[in-house]
């Protein structure tokens, strides 16, 4: 159905874009018979959802004239139809136009020079564009010219509605976020909701938006989730490891030159007693030399599955000749970059439970709410870290920066090195500017790794590309600080502690039980 806006009053309107997403969110949800989260769609509903408002710092600008939604007769099936087969999936497309084709100067990166037409600008889909790194990096990506798609199944808000969980930020509903950027950029980004495991599905998206660039955030990326129970396990086994798959057979059967930028992880290398390389490493043995993979010593099954991907990627590269550029990041802090922080619908989540929160962004929430910083065992724990803003740099940079065709390229993506200690005495030192009674206590280790190790993980090759990083400092803190501080009403306390255990790892989904 395709309703003009222009032909509506401002109640009407409201009315039908709150009635048309609480009908799909009801219908997706009717759905849900058992835990299978590989099911398509949730769409959570936000108090927060409404029209964009005033932009900040500009003047209003009109909403788009017109949204179309294609759909198909039942709920089940996907909402972008082709003949009459069935379909599995649930699917939304929001039809776009074009960019603008105004760019920052001395960017370049948005223009793909080795096209026919190097005018054009490249087209990238943002895999998991919903997510936490994903969402940033799409409208980063959008700001700096590139005409960019969404894919996401929604699945991460529905792991929220499940767990009992919430993002201290209030988040609006994909479709508001986009229409809020139209809105303030005039800039359009294309959205395809479904699941990347439904071959079917990203085939019609490859073939509907032709990628030049992916950009794969799309797995489940969380370390305690997967050590919940069997079932996350093996969804998230399933979803990440076929997930990938699918992108490599569709870049293969209908992009040959489409480049995969994917998002892997530092945990792939664990802490071995000898520096981490950037993905390879030239050893000696009985008299001879060879350069060869870096050893993988995953720690959960999460990280296992991004093993898995690697080397299915680095296989697929050689036998298929893809480009592929695996971004082995560490752990991302902060919230705000250039564009989330234009208006209040484009804002990013922040997690701060023990399943999805990141240490440094977890530790100034428990300081906003004066809840003691949570050291698991001694803190000796050691890794790469970054700031969000900088996540959107390197990828950036890995698009402008291609790999050439059968070239498997590693970056590790992180600007430097904290333990846990290290993290909670900076922390503590902002909190007491700030005027807050920063205390810290040892728990118990959920996790199975060494709490003390040698850590020198090597990270150049970004730095050669040109990233200028955002490094960890007081004004940064503080900033993080008051952010926590702003929304600390809505911190739920009971969410802070851990509560997944690596060692005894459940058999039976746990989800909130209905009130």
């Amino acid at each position: 159905m395709a309703i003009a806006s222009s032909s509506l009053d401002q109640n009407q309107w409201l009315w039908f874009n709150q009635f048309s997403n609480n009908l799909f969110f009801l219908t997706s949800f009717l759905s849900f018979t058992s835990f299978k989260v590989h099911l398509d769609i949730l769409v959570k509903i936000s108090s927060s959802d409404r029209p964009c408002g005033q932009p900040l710092n500009q003047a209003r600008t009109a909403l788009p004239s017109s949204f179309t939604i294609k759909t198909s007769k039942s709920p089940f099936k996907r909402l972008v139809s082709k003949g009459d087969r069935t379909r599995k999936s649930c699917v939304v497309l929001a039809t776009a136009a074009p960019v603008s084709k105004e760019v920052t100067a001395n960017t370049r990166s948005g223009f793909d020079e080795s096209r026919s037409d190097s005018s054009k600008p490249q087209r990238v889909m943002v895999i998991g564009g919903d997510g936490y790194c994903g969402w940033a990096t799409a409208l980063h990506l959008s700001n700096k010219g590139y005409e960019v798609a969404i894919v996401d199944s929604l699945v991460r808000r529905l792991f929220d509605h499940q767990l009992g969980l919430d993002s201290l930020t209030p988040i609006s509903s994909i479709h508001n976020r986009l229409r809020c950027w139209k809105a303030i950029t005039g800039k359009t980004i294309e959205l395809y909701i479904g699941d990347i495991c439904d071959f079917e599905f990203l085939s019609e998206t490859f073939n509907s938006f032709e990628p030049d660039a992916v950009v794969h955030f799309g797995e489940q990326r969380s370390a305690p989730y997967s050590m919940i129970d069997r079932s996350r396990a093996v969804f998230t086994q399933k979803n990440n490891v076929i997930g990938t798959l699918n992108v490599l057979f569709a870049i293969k059967e209908f992009r040959e030159e489409c480049h995969l930028v994917k998002l892997g992880t530092m945990g792939e290398y664990g802490t071995p007693n000898i520096d981490i390389e950037e993905g390879y490493i030239t050893i000696s043995h009985n008299g001879r030399t060879d350069t060869l993979p870096y050893p993988k010593q995953a720690s959960s099954f999460y990280h296992l599955s991004k093993v898995h991907d690697s080397n299915n990627i680095a296989f697929t590269c050689k036998a298929w000749g893809i480009r592929a550029t695996d971004l082995n990041q560490g752990v991302v802090y902060g919230v705000k970059t250039d564009e989330t922080s234009m208006h209040e619908q484009l804002c990013n989540r922040l997690d701060y439970d023990g399943v999805f929160g990141t240490a440094l962004n977890r530790f100034c929430v428990q300081a906003a709410v004066g809840h003691p910083l949570t050291v698991y065992g001694k803190g000796g724990q050691t890794r790469g870290y970054l700031d969000i803003r900088d996540t959107v740099q390197c990828v950036e940079l890995a698009i402008a920066n291609p790999a050439k065709p059968g070239e498997f390229r590693v970056f590790n993506q992180f600007t430097e090195q904290f333990s846990v200690n290290e993290l909670a005495a900076l922390v503590t030192k902002a909190g007491k500017k700030l005027g807050l009674d920063v205390q810290t206590i040892s728990v118990p280790n959920p996790r199975v790794e060494a709490e003390e190790h040698y850590y020198n993980a090597k990270h150049t090759k970004l730095i050669e590309l040109g990233l200028k990083p955002h490094l960890l400092s007081d004004s940064l803190l503080d900033s993080l600080l008051n952010f926590a501080i702003e929304f600390k009403d809505r911190v739920d306390t009971k969410q802070i502690m851990p509560s997944v255990s690596w060692k005894k790892i459940g058999v039976k989904p746990q989800t909130v039980p209905a009130n």
